[in-house]
């Protein structure tokens, strides 16, 4: 045929279409189906973010699974077959002409189905949000693989009372492990080991009741859902966001194989994985981990190992634990049974007698006593603390753990405690370093059997190119030992986060409270650094009965939350009377100082301040899940750190208010006089619009440069506020027209150096937040959108007398 013919360009033209649609379909009509012998028969999602289809595990061992397509391990997100997976050779994904669709394997044998077969599904269909739909000719979802995910949630993913997250477990394959999230009958969202013999939930902190956590049971509802932008709300109050908060980034919520919950985000670039967020910064706090009678032992990696007595189960399978070298007796004397003390170790749970105020001999005695008993643990911490153990499971060790796990062992068996520290156990699966998504069966191209038919000679290509970039990387990566990957530095970034703290670490990092920030109505701020050299600020409430509610309300509110321009808490102290916050230290403390003092604060600095105040509050009010209103924006409480970057502070006056609600209810009035708004004393339903008249308040002030939420004594009138007559006297050099009224109005101190256009901007905006009728105040999104536009604006105004 002549190249250049009609009819040959036009079968050239049908042909590359033809190529171009089976590449890119994202549908499999009735009747249709693909195989798991032809590798390029799959389901791409219409924006390539997922693909669906035959995925190998290695040998001839397939899932029919959806995975993102660019991600450099092609993760897995939903799998139909994950313990049955099929035969590489005849296996089937078909959606057959009765509406059903089918997963045989090579015998036909039914692998896997959907209850489809009465509704007559018309197609199948993935969808870029990584939904695999059925559709009835109408377009009418007849089923969906969100409703049945395996181990992962994705953005706008329902999960529900009657789903799971079940985790895999690990070493290359999919298979169901031993830990889930899932929503109990109490309407709480939980984490649960539930092995073959025993089951245990360890995540909300089982050491505190529902409310203690930070959630609610009385919401029925058990519903919970991750967004676009990163943040995760469940009904029982549980909320968290990515710390990379933001639309355009490909994100998932996996039930890791190692029993921690774990929030990733999709590095484009390099199609790697970075954790964003993670239930327990503590792996060892994992119920499980390292099986029956096994250790996690923190040195500094988590390691399992066996404690004295005691031998791997399984060497390489912590799952299955540690078994005794002995064979358990029944006797209750101590010629023939001793106790072999492990210190800083505890096994959590499974408690036969718990006694307070006792000897460790009077412990010793009731284990001894007890047949059932494998050991007790004693505690010295303010009192003696008993605690006899039926089972040895949840094993952990700590340094700053404040007790001693005494094993019940027979005389004959030789044990020594410093065995479990030799260093040479295994890494338990829950190190650090396996954390990485996917395992080494996924990067070897041999063991998928990839087979490109006719462009074999093109995979050769591709599979060279590969081949140079990832030993190029390799040897990058590791020709520097000393400079950790960019996942070890977020998991070690994140397991310092939010945590709970002990009194008597706080009182040592304070030096006994000895640097005095600052002081305010619910307490004082004191100076700290951490053991690990973090700088911090810490909180400390004065009246127990009057701060619990303060206490309680910032942990839940500011614990939950995350913007660069609201003030970072890394934890909390709840011990005896004690109540304590804990935040980041922000170095040039707060604003009041820089505009009421002897400090200077230039107009760069406080139009940067301005902006960065409006965007955290905006956050708090039109982006969070569960709206938050502040209830006392002041100088005060805005933070500048070394950037003069302002973060918002005190969150302990801060009320949620739900989503779609025009109102919330307060019990008392709340705020600081002079930045309140007018309708805390016209008794009207509170909004977020307190907020933006406080804002208000606090702009001008730093346009001027002095308080105007004091009062002022006038003669003819009596008292006034300074704000009030302010606002008065700009209104009217505006209505007159007065010329160079705004060098009038802008500090002094400033002598003359300011931009023009953005203080015209800051002094229109805070008379507009300030207005009595709230209606008339403008939301602080459109105050973000107002001083964003006017932020580039570089001419500076110079008066003559410069």
């Amino acid at each position: 045929m002549n190249p250049n013919s009609p009819s040959f360009l036009t079968v050239l033209i049908f042909l590359l279409l033809c190529f171009q649609t089976s590449e890119s379909q994202n549908f499999l009509r009735r009747g249709s189906s693909l195989s798991a012998e032809d590798n390029s028969g799959v389901l791409t999602s219409p924006d390539k973010t997922f693909s669906c289809g035959f995925y190998g595990l290695g040998g001839n061992a397939y899932l029919f699974s959806i995975w993102f397509t660019h991600s450099r391990d092609r993760t897995v997100v939903w799998t139909a077959n994950r313990d049955r997976p099929v035969n590489g050779q005849g296996s089937r994904a078909s959606l057959r002409r009765n509406g059903a669709m089918v997963l045989t394997d090579v015998d036909d044998t039914v692998i896997w189905m959907t209850n489809t077969t009465s509704t007559g599904a018309d197609r199948a269909e993935l969808l870029d949000t990584g939904n695999l739909v059925l559709k009835d000719r109408h377009g009418k979802i007849l089923w969906q693989s969100f409703d049945y995910p395996t181990d992962t949630l994705l953005p706008n993913q329902v999960f529900r009372k009657s789903t799971k997250l079940i985790s895999g477990v690990g070493n290359g394959t999919y298979a169901s492990g031993y830990f889930s999230l899932y929503f109990d009958n109490d309407n709480v969202l939980r984490l649960i080991y539930d092995g073959p013999e025993i089951s245990s939930v360890y995540w909300p902190d089982p050491d505190f009741d529902v409310f203690q956590n930070g959630r609610t049971k009385y919401n029925s509802s058990r519903i919970a859902v991750l967004d676009d932008f990163g943040s995760f709300s469940s009904s029982d109050e549980l909320k968290f966001s990515a710390i990379d908060m933001g639309f355009g980034i490909k994100r998932r919520l996996t039930m890791d194989y190692d029993g921690n919950l774990r929030l990733y985000s999709l590095n484009k670039v390099t199609g790697s994985w970075m954790i964003s967020w993670q239930a327990l910064m503590q792996p060892g706090k994992v119920h499980g981990v390292c099986g029956k009678n096994g250790i996690c032992v923190y040195t500094p990696e988590p390691k399992c190992s066996c404690p004295p007595g005691y031998e791997a189960t399984e060497p390489g399978d912590w799952s299955k634990g540690c078994k005794p070298k002995f064979n358990r007796t029944c006797s209750s004397s101590l010629t023939e049974v001793k106790f072999v003390g492990v210190p800083n170790t505890d096994f959590y749970g499974f408690d036969l007698n718990y006694s307070q105020t006792v000897s460790k001999e009077a412990c010793m005695k009731l284990c001894l006593d007890d047949c059932r008993c494998s050991g007790f643990s004693y505690r010295l911490t303010g009192q003696g603390l008993c605690f006899t153990k039926s089972v040895l499971f949840n094993g952990f060790k700590a340094p700053n753990f404040p007790g001693i796990i005494y094993l019940k062992l027979p005389v004959s068996v030789e044990a020594s405690e410093p065995a479990i520290l030799n260093g040479t156990n295994p890494v338990c699966r829950l190190s650090k370093s396996q954390i990485v998504i996917g395992s080494a069966s996924m990067y070897d191209t041999t063991a998928k059997r990839v087979r490109w038919g006719y462009f074999y000679w093109f995979a050769l290509a591709i599979g060279a190119i590969e081949v140079f970039v990832i030993a190029s990387g390799w040897w990058l990566l590791f020709r520097r030992q000393d400079v950790p990957s960019s996942l070890e530095e977020g998991y070690q970034a994140l397991s310092s986060q939010f945590r709970r703290f002990s009194y008597a670490e706080l009182k040592k990092s304070t030096k006994s409270f000895k640097e005095e920030l600052g002081r305010g109505g619910s307490g004082a701020v004191y100076k700290g650094v951490l053991a690990d050299g973090r700088a911090v600020a810490v909180k400390r409430l004065g009246d127990l009965h009057q701060g619990e509610e303060v206490f309680w309300a910032e942990v839940s509110t500011i614990g939950k939350i995350y913007h660069m321009n609201l003030v970072r808490m890394w934890g909390f102290c709840s011990e005896g009377r004690h109540r304590l916050l804990i935040y980041e230290y922000v170095e040039k403390q707060s604003l009041d100082k820089h505009l009421f003092s002897s400090y200077f604060l230039g107009w760069k600095e406080r139009f940067k301040v301005a902006l960065g105040t409006a965007k955290g509050l905006a956050y708090l009010h039109h982006e969070c899940l569960e709206w938050v209103i502040h209830c006392d924006v002041k100088p005060e409480n805005i933070l500048l750190d070394s950037e003069f970057e302002p973060k918002i502070a005190d969150f302990g006056l801060a009320k949620l208010s739900q989503r779609g609600s025009n109102s919330s209810q307060f019990s008392q009035i709340r705020g600081t006089k002079g930045y309140m708004a007018p309708e805390w004393a016209s008794n009207l339903p509170i909004t977020a619009k307190v907020d933006v008249y406080s804002y208000g308040v606090v702009i001008l002030e730093m346009v001027k440069g002095i308080r105007l939420s004091n009062w002022v004594v006038e003669d003819s009138e009596g008292q006034e506020a300074e704000l009030k007559r302010f606002v008065r006297e700009v209104k009217r050099k505006i209505l007159f027209e007065e010329e160079a009224w705004i060098e009038e109005i802008v500090d002094p101190r400033l002598k003359g150096n300011f931009n023009t256009n953005q203080a015209a901007t800051l002094i229109g905006i805070g008379i507009s937040c300030v207005d009595e009728d709230r209606s008339k105040r403008p939301t602080m999104d459109s105050v973000v959108q107002s001083l964003l536009e006017c932020e580039t604006e570089s001419e500076i105004h110079i008066t003559d007398d410069h």
